[in-house]
């Protein structure tokens, strides 16, 4: 462990000790007197209770359900923890939801649950869908996270997300538009290696081929090397994780075998979700690959190269997981801007496409400031969410998916407006004092 992530832990440990966790539920409308609860609950709210028997799609417009989602985990592969079960999953899903809300103005509801099969989570989700309008798969281990997500994508009627494949694989399209223009080449014409074949990999790979790259021209590589139809385990991987297998069957059309140092072999970009480095990649492998190659290296806290090293071996552009280096690629750049857009236009899923819409807009932003070391905004850049928002919402309108549709425009000022108001409550709530400063003797 560096000192400087062990700093980060132990201010982190305090910090969640003095405040008894990140988010809380507050009113959203005015209680004046006793008279207002006539109103918001007995006997008002019999007739907004009718209405939406009447008309289930009406608890969209008379509840919070809207724009309220349930950050729903396991807890079996909490960030690089692994297996640590729901209470201790529950901090990174308060995490996740404060990001939800500060940006993209999401209510956001931590959901750790304990269950044994990922039927369990099916049932689960099914069961709690009155109660949201969409719901953010989290920390849910591979080959599972790929069954919960197709099943629930085709039973439920609401927006449903896997942040760990959706969102890192919107993040990798949208780095790779803009890296690709970096180096002169097009994307859709490339080879591409893909190092780690867990769920935002074979996501990545998957949103990779819909955008138009050939699947002939990407190589995959796990722990056991490259995936190739005739490695010993491919009936296996029939049984046990169909959605790898599938990619072995269709990805590396020229039968490439080896491992990482033969992946990389005249290739134009290596995007690497593997195990912590560095040493994972090698220099001298790099110097092999095409002319200007790309390199995202994306482990974390430890890249599996370090982003100086690519670039002594001749890498054009280096992106990493990192907020400390340049050219961050991290699914925070996607998911608060999807799910806004899928609210507001209250989708009945999310589909591969609005992804890459989502994708194609965090590239279009950049504009002119794009560099080798400058393929992506930052979360800083809050205006791209609304944007992304509005992409989203226009591409569920064209595919029949949006119970509203929404022009860009229209989605575009309401995005804006509602982000803008929830970043405004926390700074006026930490302004007046009602979100007390309890951290300035730790950083």
């Amino acid at each position: 462990m560096s000192e400087e992530s062990s700093k980060w832990f132990k201010i982190a440990i305090e910090a969640s000790r003095r405040y008894g966790g990140k988010i809380m539920v507050l009113p959203k409308v005015p209680v004046r007197s006793l008279q207002d609860f006539s109103i918001w609950y007995t006997p008002g709210v019999a007739a907004v209770s009718k209405e939406i028997n009447a008309n289930i799609d009406k608890s969209f417009e008379y509840t919070w359900r809207w724009n309220a989602i349930a950050v729903l985990t396991d807890g079996s592969r909490v960030l690089g923890l692994g297996n640590v079960g729901p209470e201790a999953a529950m901090p990174v899903m308060e995490g996740k939801s404060l990001l939800f809300k500060y940006l993209g103005g999401v209510d956001a509801v931590p959901l750790p649950i304990r269950v044994k099969t990922q039927e369990d989570i099916v049932n689960v989700a099914k069961a709690i869908e009155p109660a949201f309008g969409g719901i953010n798969l989290e920390d849910i281990e591979s080959p599972k996270c790929f069954y919960v997500l197709d099943k629930l994508r085709e039973e439920l009627k609401i927006a449903v997300w896997h942040d760990d494949q959706q969102g890192t694989a919107g993040a990798i399209l949208a780095g790779l538009i803009n890296a690709f223009k970096v180096v002169g080449k097009k994307l859709e014409n490339s080879t591409i290696a893909l190092i780690g074949a867990g769920a935002s990999n074979i996501a990545a790979a998957r949103i990779l081929i819909k955008y138009g790259v050939k699947p002939g021209n990407i190589i995959l590589v796990d722990s056991k090397g490259i995936l190739h139809p005739e490695r010993e385990d491919m009936d296996k991987l029939m049984l046990t994780n169909p959605w790898k297998y599938e990619l072995a069957i269709k990805t590396n059309a020229e039968r490439r075998k080896g491992g990482i140092k033969e992946a990389l072999v005249g290739v134009d970009a290596v995007i690497a979700a593997s195990v912590q480095g560095p040493g994972v990649i090698k220099k001298e492998w790099i110097r092999a690959m095409n002319k200007d190659p790309i390199i995202f290296a994306l482990a974390n806290p430890i890249p599996e190269i370090w982003p100086w090293e690519a670039k002594e071996a001749g890498a054009k552009v280096v992106a990493t997981g990192r907020s400390d280096f340049p050219n961050q690629v991290n699914n925070s750049l996607v998911f608060p801007g999807v799910f806004r857009g899928a609210l507001d236009a209250r989708v009945r899923t999310i589909t591969d496409e609005m992804v890459i819409a989502a994708a194609q807009e965090i590239a279009n932003f950049v504009g002119d400031q794009l560099s080798e070391n400058k393929i992506l905004p930052t979360m800083e850049e809050w205006d791209f969410y609304p944007r992304v928002a509005a992409a989203v919402a226009v591409k569920a309108a064209e595919q029949g998916v949006a119970r509203r549709s929404l022009t860009w425009k229209d989605e575009y000022n309401m995005a804006k407006e509602i982000i803008a108001n929830a970043r405004l409550m926390i700074e006026t709530l930490y302004g007046k004092g009602l979100i007390r400063d309890l951290l300035s003797d730790l950083v």
